[in-house]
């Protein structure tokens, strides 16, 4: 039977198929973009598949699944499978501490324990930079130009010197020499502590047996200067480490020290010294009558 015309084949057209617009790819689809993933839904998939949130996001918005970055990244997906598992027997275990755990080699109470402390030493860093130490210097470099003959008190026993210079970590005293700042409980002049001496109280037990000073400032009772500001011109009572108790005005707080008494008779007392603090009520001024 004789056939009707045939339309001329577009170049590169396949008989039988309609030819593709140019460029050669498929038209656009149709229809709303998808909503972008949650981060409850992202959350969800990396715990799931073990995966980093990144990979579980493009899952979610439809580029590599998790499955073929795990095989992809086989020894990185081992170490999300040993934090997961981490995660899963200490609960409130973050990700990141649970990497911290893997990639030290501690146990979870190690790392954690040292975290802690590592963010006590910022901590108190960051406090002691916050506190004007003017004043402290300023006493101590008037102890140096006036030579006065000082009290420094130690843990057992009280020495008789004059203050030469302040280093960053130790005194230097014109007879006894370099002396570390651990080792000074309080600092006054001489003819101040004769005055004192006879008042003292005193914490037998530790009188026999002086508390000893961390070396760490994190591990100290008080390293953290700010809880005295308040009490500045305030009196306050201070047990400190040999089992002196001073019950003494606030005058200044510094960075590492206090200055307590009155203006000439001035106590230097370095905060790794004291056990304990407390502020003394303040009784109220009678009215005239």
């Amino acid at each position: 039977m004789p056939r009707g015309p045939v339309a001329p084949r577009a170049p590169g057209a396949a008989p039988g198929f309609a030819p593709r617009p140019m460029g050669g790819r498929p038209p656009p689809r149709s229809g709303a973009p998808r909503p972008p993933p949650t981060p409850e839904q992202i959350l969800s998939l990396a715990q799931r598949e073990h995966v980093p949130a990144r990979i579980a996001k493009g899952e979610l918005e439809g580029k590599m699944k998790c499955r073929i970055w795990r095989k992809l990244h086989a020894e990185e997906a081992k170490r999300f499978d040993q934090v997961y598992a981490l995660m899963g027997q200490h609960p409130g275990l973050s990700l990141g501490d649970g990497f911290g755990v893997v990639q030290s080699g501690m146990t979870v109470a190690e790392f954690l324990a040292r975290k802690e402390r590592t963010q006590r030493k910022a901590a108190i860093k960051q406090a002691r930079g916050e506190v004007d130490n003017e004043a402290i210097s300023a006493f101590l470099a008037t102890l140096v130009a006036a030579k006065s003959e000082m009290a420094v008190v130690l843990a057992e026993r009280t020495v008789l010197d004059s203050l030469v210079s302040e280093e960053p970590i130790s005194f230097a005293f014109e007879r006894t020499g370099r002396m570390e700042k651990l080792q000074v409980v309080l600092l006054t002049r001489r003819s101040n502590w004769e005055k004192l001496l006879p008042t003292l109280e005193r914490d037998s037990k530790l009188t026999q047996k002086p508390a000893n000073v961390a070396r760490q400032p994190d591990k100290r009772p008080y390293s953290d200067p700010r809880p005295f500001l308040p009490q500045v011109d305030q009196k306050v009572r201070l047990v400190l480490r040999n089992g002196i108790t001073l019950t003494q005005p606030l005058l200044k707080a510094g960075r590492f020290d206090l200055l307590l008494g009155q203006a000439g008779n001035e106590i230097f007392v370095p905060l790794h010294a004291i056990l304990r603090f407390e502020p003394v009520s303040q009784e109220p001024a009678p009215e005239g009558e």
